[in-house]
């Protein structure tokens, strides 16, 4: 997920051509979804290089409406009600993932592991949808968390649809080393995105989470943004697995796809 540093970053970036008010008000909401934070009002106007007292009037709007809670000391900021109802409608009015959960509930149940739909959104990916494990040993997920496409499944299954010009300008380098397995060398990420190119799938070895093996691949039918993945702990998806889960993953695509084309065509 994203941090709130990077956060922070993007917003003493800010494009000249916007209202600053509400670049501020969205500022806010970035910072605050950023790991889930709780930020006091002095964190935020730091990170985001801004005076208290323009800050506290925002935020005194913003809590009024629900956008922003405090906490019981009063002191700490977070997201509030309305930006879990906001959330919340944005996948409901969404095709791909109103379309998905069959498709999910099935490769869960096939597979028996944890199964997710992602989207790519700037240099992460975001989870749209998840079904959890039937087993005890899980690995941990949840819908709206971010992570960097570079070193998941899903990320390099969607970056694997477009040519090396085109990744190297989407996402940020160097590469963020996440685990001692990320492949963060400009040419060895671009052959991973090559081979998965090549057999249609992509795969994830430890290198965003030490323990987890996972494997992806991007929806067609015009959703490139998408896709789909399954994900296990090592011990439960050796080689062999991870071939058997591909396919699984390969199929649960391809309907997805389908379903997708059909509702363009009406």
């Amino acid at each position: 997920m994203e941090s709130v540093e990077s956060v922070a970053q993007a917003a003493r970036g800010r494009k000249p051509e916007e209202v600053k008010s509400a670049a501020r008000v969205l500022e806010v909401l970035e910072l605050l979804g950023a790991d889930g934070a709780r930020l006091s009002l002095a964190e935020m106007a730091t990170a985001m290089a801004v005076p208290k007292s323009s800050l506290h009037a925002i935020l005194r709007t913003m809590q009024a409406r629900r956008w922003v809670d405090l906490d019981p000391s009063g002191t700490r900021y977070s997201l509030g009600l309305k930006a879990l109802l906001t959330g919340t409608a944005y996948l409901e009015g969404d095709d791909v993932t109103s379309l998905a959960g069959p498709v999910l509930d099935a490769l869960a149940e096939e597979t028996g592991e944890a199964v997710h739909l992602g989207r790519l959104d700037g240099t992460h990916v975001v989870y749209l949808a998840k079904r959890e494990s039937r087993h005890a040993l899980r690995m941990y997920s949840a819908v709206g968390r971010r992570l960097p496409a570079h070193a998941t499944a899903l990320g390099k299954a969607v970056l694997s649809q477009y040519d090396h010009a085109e990744v190297q300008r989407r996402l940020d380098w160097p590469l963020e080393r996440m685990t001692p397995t990320t492949v963060v060398d400009p040419d060895a990420f671009l052959a991973q995105l090559a081979e998965a190119r090549l057999r249609g799938w992509a795969a994830d070895d430890g290198e965003n989470s030490v323990d987890i093996r996972c494997v992806a691949v991007a929806l067609g039918g015009g959703q490139g943004e998408d896709a789909i993945s399954c994900s296990a702990p090592k011990s439960r998806m050796d080689d062999a697995r991870v071939e058997e889960v591909a396919q699984a993953v390969t199929e649960a695509a391809q309907s997805l796809s389908t379903l997708l084309k059909r509702l363009g065509q009406h």
